[in-house]
């Protein structure tokens, strides 16, 4: 059944939502769209009346990748949608707080993707499979992706059709890092002598920097440096990096300011040293991650690096066991980046040991409101939000949030 419909407002994927509700892909709120009712989906949507907001899409792949969401709409929208967002998160958590101005990532800046590849009768195709689908969609323009990272699609086609099954699909992960293109491939057939020795000729043809096989390193050409302040890091295969350089910036920025005078920080889920080195420049820093592999990379890193203060590591899972406040009174300030679910258990900790200085970093603002709802409760003051958005054109928000100790107990 084709209807019509007003679309209300965008939902936390993008999708718009009218009355229902109903979901709308590519739809902005005050459209009034038609299309057939599809249990709580409408498909075969045309748009009716447009919004002012609504844009020409810059890339031509965008009705057939699943890799944006936003296109459709003006940048200034994007930016006041995101902001919304995070603000919405908050006051939910009945928390009313400064937004700065966001600071979004250019286009073509993305050094990171996760590419899907097949094989086919010819050869072999990658790119990002297309919006709730598992058909790929080839993205030779694509408009996100660092102009460097685009060689990466053709390479991958090319270590799939010498280990990639018929009955699956390879996931390449592609980064670009000061020496060249680092990929870490899984889902492949078993390594073989044979295999291996067509992959190690592959990484030279194509100019590797670092080729890995299931977390298998089959040749490094050169090591595959990020660079974090004044440290060349190396990270292992696949390992966490932030999208864009530009993101990474404002993120590392915003922490900077937070901890600024702060002689002892903790760096609570520190990957391979993100915060961590950048801020050994001005403290010392104990460096807290569950990834063994990732924190030799830092403490590596920091040992090869002239100037920085001291830094020490630690591998320790955070959700099981996070830091105690016996533990946590050694610092002055505290650095948190955790995944999308947030940092529950230790944020319990760290109300029982009242650290001066917090910085938060989220990928998630739901969990991020939670879990600041929970520091204030406990006599943090949230001084003010930085939204940062990394990931263009697609509904991810990340943020930095500065938290001071304000007193010491619950209003």
């Amino acid at each position: 059944m084709r209807i019509d419909t007003t679309i209300e407002r965008l939902g936390h994927q993008g999708d718009g939502i009218a009355q229902g509700p109903l979901y709308a892909a590519r739809a902005l709120p005050g459209e009034r769209i038609s299309g057939v009712v599809d249990g709580t989906r409408l498909t075969d949507i045309r748009i009716e009346e447009p919004s002012s907001d609504r844009v020409q899409a810059p890339c031509r792949h965008y009705k057939s990748c699943g890799g944006c969401q936003l296109q459709h709409a003006s940048d200034s929208f994007v930016a006041d949608w995101k902001q919304s967002v995070v603000r919405s998160a908050l006051t939910m958590q009945g928390i009313d707080a400064e937004l700065r101005p966001i600071s979004t990532s250019p286009a073509q800046s993305r050094r990171r993707a996760s590419f899907a590849v097949r094989r086919t009768k010819k050869g072999a195709l990658a790119g990002f499979h297309g919006r709730a689908s598992d058909v790929i969609t080839a993205v030779p323009d694509c408009r996100l992706l660092d102009p460097g990272l685009i060689s990466a699609l053709g390479i991958s086609e090319a270590l799939c059709v010498l280990g990639g099954s018929r009955k699956g699909v390879l996931a390449v992960t592609a980064t670009l890092s000061e020496n060249g293109l680092d990929l870490a491939v899984s889902g492949g057939k078993p390594l073989d002598g044979p295999l291996e020795l067509a992959l190690a000729q592959a990484a030279e043809m194509h100019g590797l920097a670092r080729l890995s096989w299931d977390n298998e390193v089959i040749a490094t050409r050169e090591p595959p440096v990020q660079r974090f302040g004044l440290a060349q890091v190396v990270p292992p295969p696949g390992a966490f990096l932030q999208a864009t350089r530009e993101g990474e910036a404002a993120l590392v920025a915003a922490v900077r300011e937070i901890t600024a005078q702060s002689a002892r920080v903790a760096d609570l889920f520190a990957g391979c040293g993100t915060f961590s080195l950048p801020l050994a420049s001005h403290a010392s820093v104990h460096a807290v991650e569950g990834d063994r592999d990732m924190m030799r990379s830092l403490d590596r890193a920091w040992r090869q690096t002239q100037g920085l203060k001291a830094v020490t590591t630690e591998v320790r899972d955070l959700f099981r066991q996070p830091l105690l406040p016996d533990e946590l009174r050694h610092f002055d300030a505290v650095v948190l980046d955790p995944p999308r679910a947030g940092a529950e258990a230790q944020v319990a900790e760290l109300t029982q040991a009242m650290i001066p200085v917090i910085a938060y970093v989220s990928c998630n603002p739901i969990t991020f409101a939670r879990d600041a709802k929970k520091l204030i409760q406990t006599g943090y003051r949230l001084n003010w939000v930085q939204v940062v958005d990394q990931f263009r054109w697609s509904s991810h928000v990340e943020l930095a949030a500065s938290f001071t100790l304000h007193h010491t107990g619950a209003e």
